[in-house]
């Protein structure tokens, strides 16, 4: 929501909206002459209304119940009400577009993407789930010829988009609270393909191969039978080497500075996304140099009473599994772009949502094993109503049974899950906090236990 008010308002229309907290991206915001309230009431929209004779078009997410007291004014007065997918599709359908859909490495993709556009001067406008370090905003506006976009599958509206170049990560079941089950979701991401002018997609995913037909394959696993490789040749802590092949041919060598398989994967739709529109690749060899992840993606945030503190959205099993052997790599290649080699990874979980946890439990304590201490918070609901049976609890408990050599601890909130960690963890360790819920203020919550310390390094 934030990167399309940054992006109408930079193309000259008004924008207001609300937040009822303060940070950088609204500060951003009121800077390019967002009205930004900070109380959801019915009387934001009286304020929008004076002074003006147009009619506002009011723009909300599915986050965005129908009991939201702006909601249910703009209804009462008959105010035109869209979704913000139909926004970002007028945005995707109204110029060459590159959108980048599935299930994992979404953000990521479309940030690499943008990045290496930017870094070549194309000038993209990108509309980003995250922050976009080469930005500093999860929006820009461009005056270049393309787009870039991630597409958002967690509520099929994505369905509505109509770029000149769709791309799909990945498939693996999501989203239970929508999709009753993988089919459902494989119909859904069908219908984006079709209308998209040409599909990029992985060939490693068993899922893509069997009910897509792409009109161009990326791999990180071979150079036969698919337009686009990225082979490596020395995966480090710190990046990765690799070769680079298109149509079978070997066009050069490049270092990645990006650790872990599944961002070799991100980096080889990204680059062959660029290729594919027409971005010299000597162009692309000299902006990966400079690429980095979007915001709580493998996120350093500082260094606490000697524990190395990132954050990381994953919330579901694949993606726990990935961070935490990207981790892992660094110990064992003792090889990192953290300040020094980790002595240990405690992993800090934060479930989300009931219908998730639920059908997944094995899969996180599968995959959280293979930490060598777990921390738990409380689970995020994101507006679920409970499940019988489901909790940090649980999940804790099928950690245990998974790894019974490791120390799980199932924590009360998040100031006892900082307190927690002091106990729990040591000089030396990386503390890897993951989830898509408020596990990301563990660090001011850390902060906090550090006043008057001089040991809280940002």
């Amino acid at each position: 929501m934030s990167a399309l008010a940054g992006i109408l308002a930079e193309r000259g229309h008004s924008v207001s909206g609300s937040d009822p907290k303060d940070g950088p991206v609204v500060e951003r915001l009121r800077r390019l002459g967002v009205q930004v309230f900070q109380e959801q009431t019915a009387a934001t929209i009286s304020s929008i209304r004076d002074g003006t004779t147009s009619s506002p078009l009011v723009v909300i997410s599915s986050a965005v119940p129908e009991t939201n007291p702006e909601l249910m004014e703009a209804r009462r007065l008959g105010l035109p009400v869209c979704h913000r997918s139909d926004v970002l599709a007028a945005l995707i359908n109204a110029q060459a577009s590159i959108a980048v859909a599935g299930s994992h490495g979404k953000t990521t993709t479309s940030t690499l993407i943008a990045s290496l556009l930017a870094t070549a001067e194309q000038d993209p406008t990108a509309v980003i789930g995250g922050v976009v370090p080469a930005f500093g905003s999860n929006g820009r506006n461009g005056n270049g010829r393309l787009l870039v976009a991630e597409a958002d599958e967690s509520d099929g509206s994505l369905v509505k988009f109509r770029p000149q170049l769709g791309i799909l990560t990945n498939i693996e079941l999501d989203h239970t609270d929508h999709y009753p089950d993988l089919a459902a979701l494989v119909a859904t991401l069908q219908r984006f393909a079709a209308g998209s002018s040409r599909l990029l997609a992985n060939r490693d995913c068993p899922i893509l191969r069997q009910h897509f037909d792409a009109s161009h394959w990326w791999s990180t696993e071979t150079a036969e039978g698919v337009a686009f490789a990225a082979i490596p040749l020395e995966e480090r802590g710190d990046g990765t080497r690799l070769a680079f092949y298109e149509n079978g041919e070997r066009v050069g060598e490049l270092d990645l500075p990006l650790p872990g398989r599944h961002n070799l994967s991100n980096a080889a739709a990204a680059l062959a996304a660029c290729r594919l529109e027409g971005v010299p690749f000597e162009a692309l060899a000299r902006a990966v140099a400079d690429l980095r992840t979007p915001g709580r993606r493998f996120d350093f945030r500082g260094c606490w009473q000697g524990r190395m503190v990132v954050d990381d959205y994953a919330h579901h099993p694949s993606e726990v599994g990935a961070t935490l052997k990207m981790a892992r790599l660094m110990l064992d290649t003792g090889r990192t772009s953290l300040p020094a080699v980790p002595r240990r990874i405690v992993a800090v979980f934060q479930p989300h949502r009931y219908s998730r946890t639920a059908q997944f439990l094995e899969g996180f304590a599968r995959e959280l094993a293979l930490a060598d201490a777990v921390l738990l918070a409380p689970l995020y609901p994101a507006g679920e109503a409970p499940i019988p049976g489901i909790s940090s609890d649980a999940l804790g408990r099928s950690v245990q049974a998974q790894a019974p050599g490791i120390t799980v601890t199932v924590t009360s909130g998040l100031d006892d899950l900082a307190r927690q960690l002091d106990e729990q963890s040591g000089e030396g360790d990386l503390v890897l906090a993951m989830g898509a819920g408020d596990v990301n203020s563990l660090w001011d919550r850390l902060a906090r236990l550090s006043v008057g310390s001089t040991e809280l390094v940002a």
